[in-house]
Order: C-alpha cells, then sequence, then structure tokens
C-alpha cells in the first residue's frame, strides 16, 4: 500500500505546494491516484486567497480582480513527488471555475458549468468540496443551485465563510450558526461551518485540520 504521508514527515500544509496542470475538460484530467479536495464558490468570493494562505504560498492559485479568470480546474500537490504509483502526493487541492458571474460569455458559462458538474458527479477520488460563501452575502440563490446539485451527485462537502474581517467580528457567530442551520437538512453536507479570513489567517488552522481529517478517513 502507498504510504501518502507528506515526506519527511513534514506537516502536509509545510511543504512547498506546486501548480501541475489546467484542465478545460474532462479528458485532461490527471489519473485517478492520490485523494481530491476541491473549492468551489461564485466567482470573486476568494477561493484562489484561501489556497494561497492555506499552503503559504501568496503566488500559487492566480488571484484577479477580475471575476471568472479561472476558466479550468486548477490543480495543486505538494512538491518533491514523482508521480509514480509508489511515490504518489498525499493529496491534491483543486481549484474549480467560479461560478454565478453573469457578464460573462453565455457558452463560456455553460463550458464551465458543465466540466465543474461532470467533476463533481465522476471523481472517484473527489473525498470533499469546501462551498466558499461570502460573509458579507451570505448563501445566494445560485449557491443553493450547487448544494443542490452536491446533494443529488452525494458528494459530500462543507461550507466555509470566507472574508470575515469585513464584517464586525461580533456577527460571525451568529452568521456561522444561521448558516449552519439553512443546510441542516441537506443530506451531503457537513454539519459543521467554518470561518475563515485569507488577509487575517483566521480558521486556517482549523480548516487545515478539517482537510487532513478527511483525507486520512
Amino acid at each position: 500500500m502507498t504510504d501518502r504521508r507528506a515526506k519527511d514527515d513534514k506537516p502536509l500544509f509545510g511543504r512547498p505546494w506546486i501548480f501541475i496542470r489546467g484542465v478545460p475538460a474532462m479528458k485532461f484530467l490527471p489519473p485517478e491516484g492520490p485523494p481530491e479536495i476541491a473549492f468551489a464558490g461564485r466567482s470573486n468570493v476568494g477561493k484562489s486567497s484561501l489556497i494561497n494562505a492555506l499552503v503559504g504560498h501568496k503566488g500559487l492559485a492566480r488571484t484577479s480582480n477580475t471575476p471568472g479568470r479561472t476558466q479550468e480546474l486548477n490543480y495543486f500537490v505538494p512538491d518533491g513527488y514523482s508521480g509514480a504509483e509508489d511515490d504518489l502526493p498525499p493529496m491534491a487541492l483543486v481549484d474549480m471555475p467560479g461560478y454565478g458571474y453573469a457578464q460573462a460569455p453565455k457558452e463560456h458559462v455553460d463550458a464551465w458549468t458543465k466540466l465543474v458538474f461532470d467533476y463533481l458527479r465522476g471523481r472517484s477520488t473527489l473525498k470533499r468540496v469546501y462551498v466558499l460563501i461570502d460573509s458579507r452575502h451570505g448563501i445566494k440563490p445560485n449557491d443553493e443551485d450547487v448544494l443542490d446539485l452536491l446533494d443529488k451527485a452525494a458528494v459530500s462537502y462543507q461550507v466555509v465563510l470566507t472574508k470575515t474581517d469585513k464584517i464586525k467580528e461580533a456577527g460571525v457567530p451568529r452568521l456561522v450558526s444561521e448558516t449552519a442551520e439553512k443546510i441542516r437538512k441537506r443530506p451531503a453536507a457537513f454539519p459543521e461551518v467554518l470561518a475563515t479570513s485569507s488577509e487575517k489567517g483566521r480558521g486556517l488552522d482549523v480548516l487545515r485540520e478539517a482537510i487532513g481529517c478527511t483525507i486520512t478517513r
């Protein structure tokens, strides 16, 4: 059995991470191997910033002030693995295209949407999707659509509130509680809602721990 612990016993997020592939269509997916953790969310929710903060590499995932820039499934893994069957990384992080950006050309939106939905339905190594919700806006109708799809596909997911530094600190616990209540009856939702701030580093250790527990189950 392959030992997928980080080499040299370094913590999973204590190693350098690298970008390995952008996937514009399902046929370009890497071979199924290590467990995958995906990040989904509306355009401009802060996915790239959160991934960069998680791994401590500001330039890893591309960030932009232009919503809808991420148009592929972008794969990231810890550095130093050959990709051979007996030397696979312990996991891969997948930055999914943002959804809900109405100003993008319709054909682009349709292509991104099909790619994301096909990936969710057909990837056996996908262990969990972290659905990012902007704490300033809460769950919107297009977020509900994605949660519906995840429930239908029976893909485990967990809601992560982003940009909590942009709201009053005293309001964060209430928002977490309200969000947890909104997803309480959803069959594929993990019940605990996480609150994070990439800019301030809040909640990142809790998210790292959650991801570590997910891939070792």
